[in-house]
């Protein structure tokens, strides 16, 4: 601990300062924490660049002007950086090969190894463009490119009638009323945002479901709280499948979440008001028109996050609805 008028030399034990010399008291000084000097250091532009597989729906922020960022989470499978504009700012992700493929990451091509992807505390410096991603010690530059917007058939996709009902019973199960689906840190029962969504799809009420949004916005624990999910599986599902009122009703969903939940959520909501997914979710979509094996896409979303993949799917399975039904109706 060091004091106001502290001296040291280059002895092993420093030297008293005068003040403490003369008998004076002193007042000691509290040492800048590891944390608090990560947030202020500069941020290191020494490294190599790590190629990566970089999602299209980031490539106007990789390609532009280089933009300060600071980290938002650091874990051992992603590194989430915030990057300040006009828009009240955007979200991308540096992710290891084996997290959840979203629409604002740049994949690595390598796993995680258990430890944090960068040493660094939440409000750490970072930046972003100039064709690279720089935090921490790591620098990431895009080798390749993909598109997070599943090409499906146009203007509305055929789904097959069995891979519906193959999605319906992994999410759901067999044999098991809908009314009975629960997500953790989302009311139960015949009052709750679940309940009422579903009434909104047996009536091809887009307007019913989208004041349900009010009540899912931000609703659930983590990153992307399970409401959220809901919605975005929803948004993203009624713009790709071709819902007449898509655009609509994903302004509306979008605008709901300003202030209302996370920054990385409200991105992902951001990007799937786009149709721009997770390589999971387009997954079971490819597999639904019958272009890729059904079953291991389905698996792979479920097990996607805590309650994202499973939250994901029950907003596919609304928007797919909505569309058959608002199809009968016209």
């Amino acid at each position: 601990m060091r004091t106001v008028d502290d001296t040291t030399g280059t002895r092993t034990r420093p030297l008293p300062g005068r003040a403490a010399r003369a008998g004076l008291p002193t007042i000691p000084l509290p040492r800048e924490s590891a944390q608090a000097a990560a947030r202020t250091a500069p941020v290191s532009r020494a490294a190599t660049a790590v190629p990566a597989s970089a999602s299209t729906g980031v490539a106007e922020l990789l390609r532009g002007p280089v933009h300060p960022a600071r980290v938002l989470m650091s874990l051992p499978a992603a590194v989430y950086l915030h990057v300040p504009n006009e828009r009240g700012g955007d979200v991308v992700g540096v992710l290891t090969s084996d997290a959840a493929r979203l629409p604002l990451g740049c994949v690595l091509f390598r796993p995680s190894n258990g430890q944090p992807l960068v040493a660094l505390p939440s409000g750490a410096p970072a930046e972003v463009g100039g064709g690279r991603i720089v935090v921490g010690d790591l620098a990431v530059s895009a080798a390749a490119w993909w598109d997070p917007r599943p090409r499906l058939p146009r203007p509305r996709p055929a789904l097959l009638p069995e891979g519906v009902r193959q999605l319906r019973n992994s999410l759901f199960g067999e044999g098991v009323p809908h009314s009975a689906f629960t997500l953790p840190g989302l009311p139960t029962g015949p009052g709750g945002p679940l309940a009422a969504l579903r009434g909104a799809v047996r009536r091809a009420d887009l307007e019913a479901a989208l004041r349900t949004a009010v009540r899912l916005i931000g609703l659930g624990p983590g990153l992307t709280p399970a409401g959220d999910d809901v919605m975005a599986g929803t948004m993203a599902g009624l713009v790709l499948l071709g819902h007449p009122a898509a655009e609509r009703f994903a302004a509306g969903v979008f605008a709901l979440a300003a202030g209302r939940t996370t920054e990385l959520s409200r991105a992902l909501l951001r990007h799937a008001a786009c149709g721009r997914v997770s390589g999971e979710y387009a997954a079971v979509l490819h597999g639904l028109v019958g272009e890729r094996p059904l079953g291991p896409a389905i698996a792979g979303l479920l097990a996607t996050g805590a309650t994202s993949g499973r939250a994901m799917a029950l907003g596919l399975c609304t928007a797919i609805d909505l569309v058959d039904r608002t199809a009968r109706v016209q």
